[in-house]
């Protein structure tokens, strides 16, 4: 019967051509996860991805809409696909301004808010109907991604429950919607049967995670899980994989995590947006004010775990924000000695209530006090990065140049923050966790040798 079953098959027609599909995605990792989902689904329908405007039936833009600067790349982006390609399907946070969208670009063929994943897959079939081919999978278990196959973003909730003053989320992406956690579980438990070795939880608020589900439990793997930062932080540590977590509010709850860093079960890393340090400036952006008690915690968690390496971003330049403002912001910078800051010059975004308070600040004074922060910043990260010299570490590798291998410790995150540079050595692969001597730094990056 073999060879008749051959014959079958040699006599059937070739398949057409899949349609392909580009995707460009602007924006957070939450817009970035919000892209996987769509071109998972849309793989899974026999649909092929195309890495250029010509290779493409239909062109996806998941636009970030969250800053005027933020709009403004998202507009220039539709007008390059629009140009190159001609087919374009517009979606994500500016989506949901519709007609500021089409009063540019008139001829996108469909405009669709953030995570309105159904809604952008229905118009790709309208414009590129799906092949058909029973006889493929054409996906993974764990979907697709667009990071490197060794790390990925893990979204626990949308949208978000403050009201920062400067602020649109809300209002593009909604209140707060918690995953069950049992969901979120068997999707980190997918990831780490693929092989990835990095999980990075993210959402807009970390800490917040299960607040709208009050705390409800699910069943994985036959034991509950509740919806809690915490509980959750303690089931992923079982999976064997680096966990780091994002976008922490520093609500006194996240105090319990720090067990779990110093025990090594998961990353010693916090990423907690403080944006400022002057009660004033705190209180108009409607953010926690309590600088002075901040920094004790930051010193007992230190305490508690040495190895935690602290990330935060801020942001100068707000209305009403004066000299002395910004020298509580220096001092309070100096105190707190952290690892990695980035800041941002204060832009009005449409929308926010901070456009109505009075006093905004001039543009060059922006521009001074953005680099006074970013200077103490760099003095600080070039002394502590001095004393990580001689020091063995665990070093994770994301990829290999002409040079040799680029990889970070468990105190950097992708994208953010700074490498280690592995001069001279190509024995390794991405994703490889290695043992590694540092042998030198600068202000923001090391430079190591693989331990044999």
């Amino acid at each position: 019967m073999f060879p008749h079953y051959l014959d079958a098959m040699l006599d059937q027609k070739p398949h057409p051509a899949p349609p392909r599909i580009g995707i460009i995605s602007l924006g957070c990792p939450k817009a970035l996860v919000d892209s996987e989902r769509i071109i998972t689904k849309l793989r899974a329908e026999g649909y092929d991805l195309a890495s250029s405007y010509d290779g493409a039936d239909v062109v996806i833009v998941n636009t970030c809409g969250f800053l005027d600067s933020a709009k403004a790349e998202s507009l220039d982006v539709i007008g390059e696909a629009m140009q190159e390609n001609g087919r374009v399907i517009v979606t994500g946070c500016m989506g949901g301004d519709e007609n500021a969208i089409r009063a540019i670009h008139p001829n996108v063929l469909s405009v669709s808010g953030p995570h309105q994943y159904e809604a952008v897959v229905n118009a790709v079939h309208e414009a590129s109907p799906p092949p058909h081919d029973p006889f493929i999978d054409l996906v993974p278990e764990a979907g697709l991604h667009l990071t490197p196959r060794h790390y990925a973003y893990l979204k626990i909730s949308e949208g978000c429950h403050n009201r920062c003053s400067f602020c649109i989320i809300p209002q593009l992406r909604g209140d707060l919607v918690s995953r069950a956690a049992n969901d979120v579980m068997y999707e980190a438990e997918r990831l780490a049967r693929a092989g990835v070795k990095e999980l990075l939880v993210i959402s807009q608020d970390t800490s917040a995670y299960g607040l709208d589900l009050k705390y409800a439990e699910s069943t994985w793997n036959g034991k509950p899980v509740a919806a809690r930062m915490l509980d959750l932080c303690e089931n992923l540590a079982t999976l064997d994989m680096w966990i780091r977590l994002h976008y922490v509010y520093p609500y006194p709850h996240v105090d319990g995590v720090i067990p779990l860093m110093a025990e090594g079960k998961i990353l010693p890393y916090l990423d907690i947006p403080f944006q400022h340090a002057s009660p004033d400036i705190l209180k108009a952006m409607k953010r926690p004010a309590h600088g002075e008690k901040t920094l004790d915690r930051i010193n007992q968690w230190r305490s508690d775990c040495p190895d935690l390496t602290l990330r935060s971003t801020f942001i100068v330049g707000f209305p009403g924000e004066t000299d002395d403002d910004v020298e509580l912001l220096l001092d309070w910078l100096d105190a707190a000695q952290l690892d990695r800051v980035g800041c941002f010059k204060y832009e009005a975004v449409a929308g926010a209530p901070a456009n109505e308070l009075a006093n905004p600040v001039d543009e060059d004074e922006k521009t001074d006090r953005w680099e006074r922060v970013m200077e103490l910043q760099r003095e600080i990260s070039e002394r502590k990065l001095a004393t990580k010299v001689g020091q063995t570490m665990d070093v994770i590798i994301d990829e290999l140049d002409s040079e040799g291998a680029l990889g970070r410790t468990r105190g950097d995150a992708p994208d953010v923050d700074g490498s280690v540079f592995l001069d001279g050595d190509f024995d390794v692969e991405p994703g490889d966790i290695v043992q590694v001597t540092i042998t030198e730094s600068d202000d923001f990056d090391l430079w190591a040798k693989r331990i044999s």
